[in-house]
């Protein structure tokens, strides 16, 4: 199994319209062969206080194989949701992780 998590930063007041774009999506990642789990998280109200804060939220993913992810990747839907989504972005972190 492959983990991802990806922190995606909006420019100053744009994650709702980025989070839009992205659960428009959703749908689409969920169908693909090997998606286990695929979705958005965003710093909880309560708990820690280290925080990712106001623009930013982070996606949780797990994916069956590295191929799974690697044809995600390269799926005609995310190419479409990152030229939406592009010029609404201040940064992206994908981190892609196995288990220990």
């Amino acid at each position: 199994m492959i983990h991802v998590v990806a922190i995606i930063t909006a420019k100053p007041g744009k994650r709702e319209e980025v989070l839009a774009l992205f659960r428009a999506n959703v749908p689409a990642v969920h169908a693909e062969a090997g998606c286990i789990e695929y979705g958005p998280t965003i710093d909880a109200t309560t708990g820690t206080p280290a925080k990712f804060g106001e623009d930013t939220f982070v996606v949780i993913e797990k994916w069956e194989s590295a191929d799974h992810l690697k044809a995600h990747a390269a799926s005609p839907h995310m190419k479409a949701y990152g030229e939406k989504a592009r010029d609404l972005l201040a940064d992206r972190a994908v981190h892609v992780l196995q288990p220990a």
